[in-house]
């Protein structure tokens, strides 16, 4: 990818940030955040970050979350402005379409579908599976797919639809992913362990029947609710972007200085040139 290219899209990004609504304790209130699970299905290691228990409901601190939300946010924008890269994952009816939307508005990687165990403990081979969509699509696309029988093409038609279904977010993905934002750790406990496995850190809502310890960047919220989902995730997408942005400046700098450099390098080589030009001749006239 060119810089003028990236240059662009952190732009595109960029105007995705300022569209977004400013993080407040009274946002994250109207969007349902605070709304956790029955108090008796609670999880002990949570009290931490719960406020109150109001008719029979635990309520979590709005305060706590929104200063989680912002940790988490300054993390996922440090590792991806160093280059690295964002796998957001959520397999949850309330989380999937929002998670794809985010993830593909800001060029992340995603998985919505069912997480296929060994996603990171065992990349190769889910390179491998990746790869062979990747020529399988290649070879419809320039109509060389080989098939003897209509059936035979159907299927294989069909087995492009089943890959895509599990790596279509991850096909641009060429190494384990540097940060992991997760929502439904209940759900994704394969997910978040395969990161821990590889200390990998993860950034994911955790309601209040949920174990927060498995998390590097736990975020206490609700993660049932479309609109709660919906309201940090944008946030969490909009760190990615902001993220790219500063990896797109930083690398735009980095260009600037070396051409710097080779300019005065070439400046340099070409007076010690035209210096030993001289000495040539002046030793030629003695």
């Amino acid at each position: 990818m060119t810089t003028e290219t990236v240059a662009v899209e952190t732009e595109v990004a960029a105007e995705q940030i300022d569209e977004l609504e400013p993080l407040t304790v009274e946002g994250l209130y109207r969007a349902g955040v605070h709304l956790g699970h029955l108090s008796k299905r609670w999880h002990p290691k949570m009290r931490d970050y719960i406020r109150l228990k109001h008719q029979k409901r635990h309520v979590l601190d709005m305060d706590k979350t929104l200063e989680a939300i912002e940790h988490a946010k300054t993390a996922v924008r440090e590792i991806v402005a160093g280059g690295g890269e964002c796998l957001m994952v959520g397999t949850k009816p309330q989380a999937k379409n929002e998670m794809e939307r985010l993830a593909k508005s800001v060029d992340a990687s995603y998985i919505t579908s069912r997480w296929l165990g060994g996603t990171l403990t065992n990349f190769a081979t889910i390179s491998r599976r990746i790869q062979a969509l990747i020529e399988l699509e290649e070879d419809f696309a320039k109509g060389e797919v080989q098939a003897h029988t209509k059936r035979e093409l159907l299927m294989k038609q069909t087995e492009v639809r089943r890959l895509n279904k599990f790596f279509g977010g991850i096909k641009e993905i060429s190494k384990v992913p540097d940060v992991m934002y997760v929502v439904g750790i209940d759900r994704e406990k394969h997910a978040v362990k395969e990161a821990n496995d590889l200390n990998i850190p993860v950034v994911a809502i955790v309601d209040t029947n949920c174990d927060p310890t498995s998390i590097t960047h736990p975020i206490p919220g609700n993660d049932d609710s479309h609109a709660s989902i919906s309201l940090i995730s944008s946030h969490i997408a909009a760190a990615i972007s902001e993220g790219k942005e500063l990896a797109a400046q930083r690398q735009r700098e980095r260009e600037s200085m070396q051409a710097e450099r080779d300019a005065q390098e070439a400046a340099m080589a070409a007076a010690r040139a035209a210096a030993a030009e001289r000495q040539k001749q002046q030793n030629s006239a003695e």
